[in-house]
C-alpha cells in the first residue's frame, strides 16, 4: 500500500496592504492571501467603489448647472473643454457633446479633435469619473476610430481632475447634430438620413443668455422653461413657495411654475409657457425671476401656514431623474 502523502507546508502568504492589491479574475485568489476569490475579498470593495452613487457628479466644474442640463434636457449642443495643462500634442481641441453618433461614447476625428458624449449610459455610480476615464482613452486612440464603452478603475481620475476649473464654460445649442460630421452640408446616403432622423426627433431648445442652466424648449401643446439652479434644496423650496403665495412666481400672463424635479443633486423648477412664447420673449421675465428669487431666498422669516401648504405643494409635485 503507497504511503499517504504528507501536506507540505506552504509559504506564508505575502502581506500586501489593500492600496497594493492587483485586479485580478474575479474566479481567481485574491492577491492579498486571504484564501477567498478576487471577487469575494478585495474586489467585493473595488466594486463598491466604482458603483456607490455620487449625488453631484458635476459639482466643482466650472458651469455645474449647465452640465447637468446638457446631461438631462438639451437635445443637441456642444462645449469647447479646457485640460489642465494643455492640450496633448495631435489633439487640436475636445469638445464635450451631448450625444454622439451611434451612442458613442467618444470620437476621434481625423484630424485628431476629440469629442465626448455626454448622454451616454454609464458604468459606474460616478459620472465624472466615467466620463474621465473614456475622455483619457479619446486622447490617446488612433485619429478616425470612436471609443467604446469601458469600466473606471475605482480610484482613477474625474473630470474634476482632468480639467481646468477656472475656464469659462459656454454651451452652445444647436438646431440639429450637423456638429456630428465635417462639412455636413455636403453629407450624402446614410450619412445623410442618420442626421435627418436624428434631427426630426430633437426637440427645439434654446439657452437663456445670462442665466446658467436655464433652456427655453417647444413642445406640441405648450412650451417650458427649465431651469437648474444650484441653490440648496431647502432653502429654495423655501423661497418658491414665497414667491407662490405672494404672486409673483411666474414669468408672466399665461405663464405658471408648474413643479420642479432634481437632477444630479440640482433642483430643476419648471414652468409652463404659452406656445406663443419664445426663447427670446421669456429671457427677459426670466431675469426678472431670478431677482425675485435673490430676495426671497435672502429670507429667514418663518414660513407662513399659507406658504408652507404651497412649498408642501411643490415637495409633492417633485420627482428625481437621477
Amino acid at each position: 500500500m503507497a504511503k499517504k502523502r504528507r501536506p507540505q507546508p506552504q509559504a506564508a502568504a505575502p502581506k500586501i496592504k489593500d492600496g497594493e492589491v492587483p485586479v485580478v479574475g474575479a474566479r481567481e485568489p485574491c492577491p492579498c492571501g486571504s484564501g477567498r476569490r478576487y471577487k469575494a475579498c478585495h474586489g467585493r470593495q473595488a466594486a463598491h467603489a466604482v458603483t456607490e452613487l455620487v449625488q453631484r457628479p458635476f459639482e466643482g466644474l466650472a458651469g455645474e448647472c449647465d452640465w447637468v442640463a446638457l446631461r438631462e434636457l438639451v437635445p443637441a449642443a456642444t462645449a469647447e473643454l479646457t485640460l489642465k495643462g494643455g492640450l496633448p500634442e495631435g489633439v487640436p481641441s475636445v469638445t464635450l457633446a451631448t450625444v454622439l453618433p451611434m451612442a458613442w461614447p467618444a470620437l476621434r476625428r481625423d484630424n485628431g479633435a476629440v469629442l465626448l458624449g455626454l448622454q451616454n449610459d454609464t458604468a459606474s455610480g460616478d459620472i465624472s469619473r466615467d466620463l474621465a476615464d473614456t475622455l483619457q482613452r479619446a486622447l490617446e486612440a488612433e485619429p478616425g476610430n470612436p471609443v467604446a464603452a469601458g469600466r473606471p478603475a475605482s480610484d482613477g481620475p474625474r473630470l474634476q481632475d482632468l480639467l481646468d476649473p477656472h475656464a469659462p464654460f459656454e454651451p452652445t445649442v444647436h438646431t440639429g447634430f450637423e456638429f456630428w460630421v465635417e462639412n455636413a452640408e455636403n453629407a450624402t446616403g446614410e450619412v445623410a438620413a442618420s442626421l435627418e432622423r436624428a434631427n426630426a426627433a430633437a426637440i427645439p431648445t434654446a439657452r437663456i443668455p445670462g442665466l446658467e442652466g436655464a433652456y427655453w424648449c417647444e413642445a406640441p401643446e405648450k412650451n417650458h422653461l427649465r431651469w437648474v439652479t444650484a441653490h440648496p434644496e431647502e432653502k429654495l423650496l423655501d423661497a418658491l413657495a414665497r414667491l407662490h403665495v405672494a404672486g409673483t412666481a411666474s414669468l408672466g400672463e399665461g405663464t405658471r411654475l408648474v413643479g420642479s424635479f432634481r437632477a444630479h443633486g440640482l433642483v430643476v423648477p419648471v414652468w409652463d409657457l404659452p406656445s406663443s412664447m419664445g426663447a427670446d420673449e421669456v429671457a427677459g421675465p426670466a431675469a426678472e425671476f431670478a431677482e425675485r428669487l435673490t430676495a426671497a431666498l435672502a429670507s429667514d422669516a418663518p414660513l407662513t401656514p399659507e406658504e408652507r401648504r404651497a412649498r408642501g405643494g411643490l415637495t409633492n409635485r417633485q420627482i428625481t431623474l437621477s
